[in-house]
């Protein structure tokens, strides 16, 4: 078994709304990160419902460990760890409350690891959640959801309120939780600078609908942007272009491969390109 987790062709719509999950298809290998990528409301959190099955799917297939998951497959949550991008306890707790309650609630809750993480992320034990800041409940979070011992992590925003020093503390956490080769994350995030630091693969989502998943490897050594003049552009094989933008007297070209466009269009000038830059010249820019 390769992968912790495979959604394959998975819908989900909502008649009130005009927004779709549409045939959702991406995996998660053991052993690594996945960084999932979208603009506000493209569909990472109702993704997340329903792999955690929070929503219910209208079709397609979702597996965790090799197996769908029902409600009653306690034994399956037990092996998740999960971060919210908000909320995730009640505020008029501790986190010496939270550890007693999640205790009760995990078989392998390990309140020895609760509280190592408290004292590394500097979280007070006795003072009422309500009296946080963000970063510091996103902290608590994180340390919740390490200490019953999971094998996937799914986080939803979880960097999010954390300043630069922490959060770059809070990557080291997550590559050494992938140390373990049963170990893996689902890690959707709006920093991409963070998922270019640990992500083993980028998965991008627009509108509802999966653009495409890149490995870093790739994304670092492979793709690029093409900043061409109009007759440059007109001058390019249609079956190098992913996408292109146009800006000014400028036209931006997305390519998969930035070395072999170099070798034949030597005049044009190629550039490493960031998963902000994929981002917006898959979602604003056109086809060919």
């Amino acid at each position: 078994m390769e992968n912790i987790l495979e959604l394959h062709q998975v819908s989900k719509t909502f008649p009130k709304s005009d927004f779709s999950l549409k045939n959702v298809t991406f995996s998660l290998p053991y052993g690594t990160i996945l960084g999932f990528v979208g603009e506000n409301g493209a569909g990472k959190t109702t993704t997340i419902g329903c792999i955690l099955n929070t929503i219910s799917k209208d079709n397609g297939t979702i597996k965790l460990f090799g197996k769908e998951m029902l409600d009653t497959d306690t034994n399956l949550r037990e092996k998740i760890g999960v971060v919210y991008d908000g909320d995730n306890f009640p505020v008029y707790w501790t986190a010496k409350q939270l550890s007693e309650v999640m205790g009760g609630l995990y078989k392998k809750w390990d309140n020895s690891l609760f509280h190592k993480y408290l004292e590394d992320f500097h979280l007070p034990v006795r003072q009422k959640i309500r009296h946080y800041s963000k970063g510091m409940t996103m902290k608590l979070a994180i340390a919740a959801a390490l200490a019953h011992h999971p094998e996937l992590l799914i986080l939803d925003e979880a960097t999010s309120g954390l300043d630069p020093i922490m959060r770059d503390e809070m990557l080291d956490v997550f590559l050494e939780f992938v140390q373990e080769e049963n170990h893996s994350i689902l890690l959707s995030s709006h920093i991409t600078s963070d998922l270019e630091k640990v992500a083993d693969y980028i998965t991008f989502i627009h509108n509802g609908q999966l653009l495409m998943t890149v490995s870093r490897n790739d994304l670092i050594y492979n793709y690029a942007v093409l900043r061409c003049r109009e007759s440059q552009f007109l001058a390019l094989d249609p079956n190098d272009i992913l996408s292109f933008r146009k800006r000014d007297l400028q036209i931006d070209v997305l390519v998969s491969d930035g070395k072999d466009a170099q070798r034949k269009y030597k005049d044009v000038v190629v550039d490493h390109v960031s998963i902000d830059e994929i981002m917006l010249l898959l979602v604003k820019g056109e086809r060919v």
